[in-house]
């Protein structure tokens, strides 16, 4: 794992893989400031219309939006960033690919737009649901000081590592075969995604760990597959 950071890191430089990162931030950010506009025109459309407080209260309840907003954004990151990611991933992957890997390259099977689009939002409805399900024993594990960021970290880098995984093997297995493609890689995807939550973690490098976790997996399966 440590071979395919350094690598993927040295590939950053790439014109493919910085135009995937340019349009996923692009993407990324409009769809937070639509987020944020949203709630911002909601909260002062009630103020005004039912509840009559007046325009500076509404303007109040518009920047208490634009706030939690922003706070929901932090949240929700890794989500937004991994499925947006996914949509443009099989550039990425086929980056690495054109390097490292030209024999898997000349045989795989480019990953249609829509079923990039299914994949990402896929992702993303797979975090927001699980983190969601498990937030009462995030909860319970409060009183242990440490066991909620474990619990979380684990949790996500599992959720992170079947995406990552997905994003390269898409282009090289039947979807028939994804199935038990994943139930044989579970240790491998974990290491993979724990790796990718502790990248999305650290300021700054969170902007760019989604294109790093895509390289890295195309990597990592090859390496494996290779053996």
């Amino acid at each position: 794992m440590i071979r395919a950071l350094f690598l993927s890191i040295a590939q950053l430089g790439d014109r493919r893989i910085l135009a995937v990162l340019v349009k996923s931030l692009v993407v990324t950010l409009l769809l937070f400031l639509a987020l944020a506009a949203c709630f911002a025109l909601g909260a002062r459309a009630m103020v005004r219309d039912g509840l009559h407080w007046g325009s500076g209260v509404g303007d109040l309840a518009a920047a208490a939006a634009v706030i939690a907003t922003v706070g929901l954004a932090w949240l929700l990151f890794r989500a937004v960033a991994i499925a947006v990611t996914g949509i443009f991933a099989d550039e990425v992957v086929a980056a690495v690919e054109a390097r490292h890997y030209p024999a898997a390259l000349a045989s795989a099977r480019p990953v249609p737009f829509a079923r990039g689009v299914a994949m990402g939002l896929g992702s993303a409805g797979r975090v927001i649901a699980v983190n969601l399900l498990l937030s009462p024993l995030y909860l319970v594990l409060l009183a242990t000081g440490v066991g909620t960021a474990i619990a979380f970290f684990l949790v996500n880098g599992w959720l992170l590592g079947r995406d990552l995984g997905d994003m390269v093997a898409a282009r090289h297995l039947p979807a028939a075969a994804m199935r038990g493609w994943r139930s044989g890689t579970g240790g491998g995807r974990l290491l993979l995604g724990l790796a990718g939550t502790g990248l999305l973690m650290v300021p700054l490098v969170n902007f760019v760990a989604p294109v790093l976790g895509a390289a890295m997996a195309t990597h990592w399966f090859h390496e494996r597959r290779g053996k």
